[in-house]
């Protein structure tokens, strides 16, 4: 399963330069090119449940919310279940 990972909040300079709009495909376990290994190792405890079917009661179905790890730059992304 694919699961699309989109940035959809950020505030501050992120370091690695990711902006609102930036997308990603994770189709395997490899890390996609371009993304932040910190920010996308907080997002491994939901792609594994998303990638296998899995859904979490406190979000929309097929979607989870993930924030990158760096408190003085906070980015959010949109983690969803590709149709």
């Amino acid at each position: 399963m694919t699961i699309e990972i989109t940035e959809i909040q950020g505030t501050g300079a992120c370091s690695i330069g990711h902006a609102v709009g930036d997308r990603w495909e994770v189709g395997s376990a490899l890390v996609p090119a371009g993304i932040c290994g910190w920010a996308y190792a907080a997002m491994l405890p939901f792609l594994q449940p998303l990638r296998f079917g899995g859904s979490f009661p406190w979000e929309a179905e097929g979607e989870a919310l993930v924030c990158c790890p760096d408190p003085a730059n906070p980015v959010v992304f949109r983690l969803r279940v590709a149709d």
